[in-house]
């Protein structure tokens, strides 16, 4: 069963609007597009003529802003051999861990452990997999909920942004090197959504993987919560500017593509 993408138009209207700081009242100032309206659409009533008044005060696309909401694109789906999407419940919510994996050597990291990481345990069985490492994106407690028992399983160190805390997890700085079997990961500090989030590069898959946690979704973003100026900046200049077929695995919704975010993602496409 296809992940369904994370966000809707409306959060999108809704996330880029907390980010910047604009009310209503100072959105219909800068649209043109009534109060009355501005809401309307926020609360999920598609209407093209506003959406296209408002899309640019917000620095969003319009055209794929509108695409979005009539659920006219989602990412295609990706399989490749090497990367493992494991999509458990937290709450009221569904999170992502990831698994990759030199397929020569058979040794794997694991990116979050989600909230449940059962899945990612008897996957790493059945298949013969070694957990050399674990690697967090951040601590949001829905990214680490099962990280406990992962890490007691597997044996495996706990890397995390020295920014964050996790008990356990040992401090790492962006630009850290690892490398599993003939796998090479890189640590890219992209916060923004939280303080210390990191976006791990690897390459030695046929087709370079980003997991990228809460700074990025298909079709969207995390949060701004801490910054959203740097959350928006760091995807610009650390995410996006990776060749078009790198597979990017958020920490929420589908797998997607650098080159489809730059074409269909609200926030990012120009």
């Amino acid at each position: 069963m296809a992940i369904p993408l994370e966000d809707n138009f409306d959060d999108i209207i809704g996330k880029a609007q907390r980010g910047l700081g604009i009310s209503d009242i100072q959105l219909a100032e800068k649209s043109g597009a009534s109060v009355d309206a501005i809401r309307t659409v926020r609360d999920g009533k598609f209407d093209r003529a506003v959406l296209d008044q408002i899309a640019p005060a917000l620095q969003l696309d319009r055209d794929a802003l509108a695409e979005l909401a009539q659920e006219k694109w989602r990412p295609n789906e990706i399989r490749i051999d090497g990367l493992t999407q494991f999509n458990t419940a937290y709450d009221d919510m569904m999170v992502n861990a990831y698994l990759v994996w030199d397929p020569a050597s058979k040794e794997a990291v694991a990116f979050d452990s989600g909230a449940d990481c059962s899945a990612m345990l008897k996957h790493s069985q059945e298949s013969g997999l070694t957990i050399k490492l674990i690697l967090l994106t951040h601590a949001h407690p829905d990214h680490v909920a099962d990280l406990d028992r992962l890490a007691h399983t597997t044996g495996a160190p706990v890397y995390l942004s020295s920014r964050e805390n996790a008990r356990g997890a040992r401090a790492i700085e962006e630009g850290r090197a690892f490398t599993v079997g003939k796998l090479e990961i890189e640590s890219r500090l992209t916060w923004g959504h939280s303080p210390g989030g990191m976006t791990f590069v690897v390459r030695g898959l046929a087709r370079p993987v980003a997991i990228v946690g809460d700074s990025l979704f298909a079709g969207s973003m995390g949060g701004g919560n801490v910054s959203y100026e740097d959350a928006v900046r760091n995807n610009l200049e650390k995410i996006l500017t990776l060749p078009n077929e790198t597979i990017l695995g958020p920490g929420h919704g589908p797998m997607t593509t650098v080159g489809e975010e730059k074409r269909h993602n609200p926030f990012f496409a120009r």
